[in-house]
Parts: C-alpha cells; structure tokens; sequence
C-alpha cells in the first residue's frame, strides 16, 4: 500500500505540472486548433497516467478526475469554452478547478422576480431536467449528513459479515456505499474550499431517491459534475447543428442521446482502467437504453405539454426501480465479474480499521495524560 501512496503522489505531481503547461504556455495562444494541438499532448498524459496505480479507489477516482473531467474542461478550453475560460488569475485556482469538481464562488447579479422565475424555469442541462419539485419540507443539512453518515458506519459494519449476505443484498450496499461516501467526502471538502479558497464544490448528487422520472435523474440529480460537463461538450453543439436538420422542436432529442453516448463510452473508459480487461459493452447498453428512454420521455412531453405528467407518488418508485433493474442487469455484472466491488470493499474495511485503530491511540493517550 505504501508504494501505491507513492504512485498516486508521482501521478498528482505529473498531472499538476502539465496543468502548469496548460496555464503558462497554452493560454498565452489563441483559441482553437493550434491552441488544441498544444494541448493534446496533456490529454494522452493524462489518459495514460491512471495506469501507474492498482488500487481500485485511487484508480477510479484519478481516472474520473482526470481522464474525463480533466480531459473535457481542457479540450473546452481550446476553444475558450467552459469552467476555464477565461483562465482564473491564480495558477492554483485553474490547477483546482481543472481536474476537480469545483467551480469559483461568484456573486449573481440582481435579477428582478420575472427574470428570476424565467432563468430557474429555462435552463438547460445536458440531460434536460424535468419540471421544477414540488414545494416540500427540507430536511436541515446537518441532520441529513448526520443521517446519512450513520448509515455509512452501518454499511462498513455489514461489511464484516458480507460472506453470510445474498449477492444482490451486497451489490445494493455497494452501490448506497459509493452514493454517501462521495456526498459526504465532498461534503466535508466544501467547508474548507468555502472558508479559506472561495470555491464551491459542485453538488455530485441531489437526493437522487426523490427522483420523479428519468430526465429529472440523470438531468437535475445524479452525478451532476459529469451533467455540467456534458452540457457545453456535447449536448449544446449537437442540439445546434440537430436544430437545422430537425427544427428546434425536436433538436433535444439527438442531444439527449448523443450525450449519453458519450457517457457511456467514458464508462466504458473507467471500467478499463479498474479491470484491465476489454469491454463487454455492457454498460454501453445500459446508457444506450437509458438515453433512447430519456429521449422518448422528452417527446412525450412535448407532444402531450409539460403539465401531463404522473404522480410522483407512483413515477418516483417505477423511476428507482427501472433504474436499478436495468444497473444489475447491465452496469454491474462487469464489476462483480472482475472482483472489482471486493477489492473495494477490501480497502474500505482496511481505511475504516485503520481510522479505528489511530483513534482509539488517540484517545488513550488522551486518559493517559
């Protein structure tokens, strides 16, 4: 494990002082082609870098950061697009925002109520979102996190008899695994970026159990890092050119799916990196479905106007259950037939031992005194 930690820190290094390059010599020249041939010679860096680590999550998580987050932000910033453009006054700031999901604290403008109303209920997102949620009663964040972090404890907890638990029962604490450690992970990280650097991080998911169809999934709930960056990468220019071949009505269409074709090949991408084995395109058939069902939904309602719809009451669960269905069927048997979702676990019971371990020597030494 140690000599992994000394891979990750060489692969950091690397990964920060080619985002240097980027800042100091690639900005200084104009956008577009000569400004993306500078460029490119980063993004096979950064997709080749990866392969230097073995560990599940330190793999996983360079990869998301850095292949496809990193990789998008850099080719938009070719062409002055997206969340470096223009390129911050700091080298740590565009460093940070590059390869992270973050984005710079700015003041919005005084908008007056209508042109409020009307910037909340138009805007775009790369899978289209849905209507706006129905007023409800928030939960505080403090007990939510609170909640959602006893629940993560459990979950490690029933780690330690996992042998005695059905398959299906495990995949599906996997999968709430990832889902709270990455909410709360960045949860935690916001304090700080907030405090001291004047950054947000960008929500990763919202309540994605209250969802109530599946263009409010994947549009306004789930992974909305990768969303953000799907929007000016793919969804706006194919909508674009779709608007002169099928009219505006229906450019959406094209876009939806030609964003989660994208998506699905990214996945395709980090499974490669974390099973170091050729694709079974499993998980292109998942998104491929999803995105002809996200497509098909956003026609009906253009056909049939925003104010059909059914109840949340009974489109939230079905919504859940397509999701989940289809993600055993399709998105996770690549996972469990590599051993990827063991060795995941494996490191996880390892860390929480470990944070265990130094706070019982901490509070030792505590009473020792």
């Amino acid at each position: 494990m140690d000599e992994e930690i000394k891979n990750f820190v060489k692969v950091w290094i690397l990964a920060i002082l080619s985002l240097c390059y980027c800042y100091y010599i690639s900005a200084k020249i104009p956008r577009g082609l000569l400004r993306l041939l500078s460029i490119l010679p980063v993004v096979y860096l950064f997709i080749i870098l990866p392969f230097s680590l073995s560990s599940p999550n330190l793999w996983g998580t360079t990869a998301f950061f850095l292949v496809w987050l990193g990789n998008f932000k850099l080719l938009l910033f070719s062409f002055d697009q997206g969340p470096l453009s223009p390129p911050p006054s700091k080298l740590f700031h565009f460093i940070s925002i590059a390869c992270l999901p973050i984005k710079v604290k700015e003041d919005p403008p005084s908008k007056s109520p209508q042109a409020l109303t009307k910037t909340i209920t138009t805007k775009n997102l790369p899978y289209p979102k849905s209507t706006l949620d129905p007023p409800r009663v928030r939960v505080p964040k403090p007990i939510l996190y609170g909640v959602k972090l006893l629940a993560l404890v459990l979950i490690y907890h029933l780690y330690n008899h996992r042998k005695n638990l059905p398959k299906n029962v495990l995949l599906i604490i996997y999968c709430l695994n990832i889902y709270l450690q990455l909410e709360l992970v960045l949860a935690l990280c916001a304090t700080p970026a907030k405090a001291f650097l004047g950054f947000e991080l960008e929500p990763q998911f919202n309540e994605p159990y209250l969802t109530t169809s599946l263009q409010d999934f994947w549009g306004r709930r789930w992974n909305l890092m990768v969303t953000r960056i799907l929007h000016p990468a793919v969804y706006d220019p194919i909508r674009h050119i779709s608007t002169d071949i099928v009219g505006p009505r229906w450019a959406a269409l094209p876009a939806v799916v030609s964003a989660f074709a994208v998506s699905d090949l990214m996945h395709e991408a980090i499974y490669y990196y974390l099973a170091n084995v050729h694709p079974t395109w499993e998980v292109t058939w998942f998104f491929v479905l999803h995105g002809i069902c996200v497509a098909i939904e956003v026609a009906v309602k253009k056909i049939m106007g925003e104010s059909w719809h059914l109840s949340p009451v009974v489109s939230g669960p079905v919504t859940v259950a397509f999701v989940a269905v289809t993600g055993f069927w399709l998105f996770f048997p690549q996972i469990v037939r590599n051993g990827i979702d063991e060795k995941a676990i494996r490191e996880g019971t390892m860390f929480v031992d470990f944070v265990k371990g130094s706070l019982n020597q901490i509070t030792l030494g505590i009473f020792a005194q």
